[in-house]
């Protein structure tokens, strides 16, 4: 198969408009690397498996070249012509298309993306980003936070939004559905978001912070902006997108949407492993993450290395490091830590992420032996102790909420 040789070329240098992969190759039998990475720029641009007459020269001068390799570790530069601006769905179809399921690569692993500067500008970025997000809520240094009631499904309506005053008016910034609630019989969309915004005006007012929900509006495109417009008429500042599941085009839909009625977008990445997880074939957690500050979402779960899901500490790092980054005129991306987070280890995730970020606990909130308002306010002392640098022994000796908390669930690192 020599033709896909022709898309391999080390004295290559790319150029700015370039957009630059980084994939690991794992060749199948009798492949070589070489031949392997060429399939996987041929492929994924403008080759196939035979020899074309209707390759003329200018097609194949924005044919995709593997340049540049370190042992399964491959860099494939993408002429800027190959691709659509602004659409996220077909660079995602180039990049992470049939290559993924060719023969003569038996495991294949997108590592990262690096967009040039005229991609970058075709898309809008977060609307309100880190910093928008603090103006807007007026929390200004604290990390922030955010409870999903628990259980996740099942709740009525009325029990719902009980436990979203409860934790809003123990200290919780922000309420958040979970991934799996959207408009089922027991709690529907429109009855919760009426309900819990009087919940909110409530807990506003007995404390005197802002308070905003995290309502999940994944559905179908045009029942999804049904819901992105149901929960601006409550003046919901945010909504929530499970943005695997939705897809690419129904993000971006979304994120057009949101311009106009001014709301902010946290971003579930429920389904993500089926792709992430595997070290040696997908796509990384990077990749899809750095993609999603493009298109526009305000935050997106990133992993707590300490908590019950697979995120290693690396990769949380790496994504932490990369949602905060510079990047022309794209906003920063508020990274979420979730998943088996409790008071106790609080200070273990500050000092990994620092405390731009947001810290979301479900059980570790309502399963607080005093229940969701204690397990709330336990978590506003847990930062606090944190940031004051006093250790949360001692800072619970006048807090009875983290006394409480630490008591019950100690420092454990659920599994």
């Amino acid at each position: 198969m020599s033709q896909y040789l022709d898309f391999v070329d080390y004295k290559y240098k790319p150029k700015p408009g370039d957009l630059v992969a980084l994939y690991k190759i794992e060749p199948s039998k009798k492949i070589s690397f070489n031949e392997a990475a060429g399939r996987v720029a041929a492929e994924s641009s403008n080759g196939t498996w035979t020899e074309l007459t209707t390759l003329k020269p200018h097609i194949r001068k924005i044919r995709a070249r593997a340049f540049s390799k370190s042992g399964d570790l491959y860099k494939i530069a993408y002429p800027s012509d190959l691709f659509e601006l602004g659409s996220m769905p077909q660079i995602y179809s180039a990049l992470a298309g049939n290559i993924f399921g060719m023969k003569a690569v038996k495991n294949l692993r997108l590592l990262d993306i690096n967009f040039p500067d005229k991609m970058i500008r075709s898309f809008k970025g977060p609307q309100f980003g880190l910093h928008g997000v603090r103006k807007f809520m007026k929390v200004s240094k604290r990390p922030l936070t955010a409870t999903v009631p628990k259980p996740k499904v099942g709740m009525t309506t009325s029990e719902h939004a009980k436990v979203g005053l409860d934790s809003w008016l123990g200290g919780i910034d922000f309420l958040k559905d979970d991934e799996n609630l959207t408009n089922q019989s027991f709690n529907k969309f429109q009855a919760r978001a009426k309900l819990c915004a009087k919940m909110r005006d409530r807990a506003e007012s007995q404390t005197g912070e802002k308070k905003d929900y995290f309502i999940n509006v994944t559905a179908e495109t045009n029942e999804m902006l049904k819901r992105a417009k149901i929960a601006k008429s409550f003046d919901f500042k945010y909504i929530m997108c499970d943005i695997v599941t939705t897809g690419w085009a129904g993000v971006q839909s979304l994120r057009e949407f949101t311009q106009d009625s001014k709301q902010a977008i946290h971003a579930h990445r429920a389904m993500h492993s089926t792709f992430t997880r595997d070290l040696k074939h997908g796509v990384t957690m990077l990749t899809l993450a750095k993609s999603a500050r493009l298109v526009g979402v305000d935050n997106i779960h990133i992993g707590t290395v300490v908590g019950k899901l697979v995120s290693p500490k690396d990769e949380v790092l790496e994504l932490n490091k990369a949602m905060k980054s510079s990047l022309s005129h794209i906003k920063s991306v508020i990274p979420t830590s979730s998943g088996g987070l409790h008071p106790g280890i609080v200070p273990d995730v500050i000092e990994l992420l620092g405390s731009d970020c947001l810290l979301q606990l479900g059980g570790g909130i309502h399963g607080h032996p005093k229940g969701s308002k204690a397990g709330a306010a336990a978590l506003r002392q847990a930062i606090d102790a944190t940031l004051s640098k006093e250790s949360l022994k001692e800072h619970a000796r006048s807090n009875k909420e983290l006394a409480q908390a630490l008591e019950h669930f100690g420092k454990q690192h659920p599994v």
